[in-house]
């Protein structure tokens, strides 16, 4: 369990209840990494996503010879959607790229809750959402600026 007042500094847990964040709260929990931890690669089942606290993550496409590090992610950045869309597969890897600090939230237990809560589950997947648009965002720039 992750204190749930640790939570309630990201904006990505703004505006929800007390309740809400206890449930949160429950299914976290802290953890420090060390750099070059895989968290997971591309094509993994997932059970967990990831918030970051502390240190940088990086998203990992792999292609012959080398990992390319397409997202670079900081404190309060969210990774691991995956976990919470069906059907739960990781489109990317990711990776440490320094010594972090992340909160791993279990996703089966908190897909529960949003069957229990479906107004809980509703506010989340819309944020998860906004995560998904801001990457597709990001790769159609990198794509637009390579091919220019």
């Amino acid at each position: 369990m992750v204190s749930p007042e640790i939570l309630r500094r990201y904006p990505l847990f703004a505006g929800l209840s007390m309740h809400q964040i206890d449930i949160l709260a429950m299914v976290g929990q802290e953890v420090s990494l060390k750099k070059d931890h895989s968290f997971f690669e591309e094509g993994d089942d997932l059970n967990n996503f990831f918030l970051v606290m502390e240190g940088q993550a990086g998203i990992i496409i792999k292609r012959p010879k080398i990992d390319v590090v397409y997202t670079t992610l900081g404190s309060g950045d969210v990774f691991g959607w995956s976990a919470l869309v069906p059907p739960k597969t990781a489109t990317a890897g990711a990776k440490a790229l320094t010594d972090c600090k992340v909160i791993t939230f279990d996703g089966i237990e908190l897909w529960k809750k949003f069957e229990d809560d479906p107004q809980f589950g509703f506010i989340m997947m819309q944020r998860i959402a906004q995560v998904i648009r801001k990457r597709l965002e990001y790769m159609r720039i990198e794509t637009l600026a390579f091919f220019s």
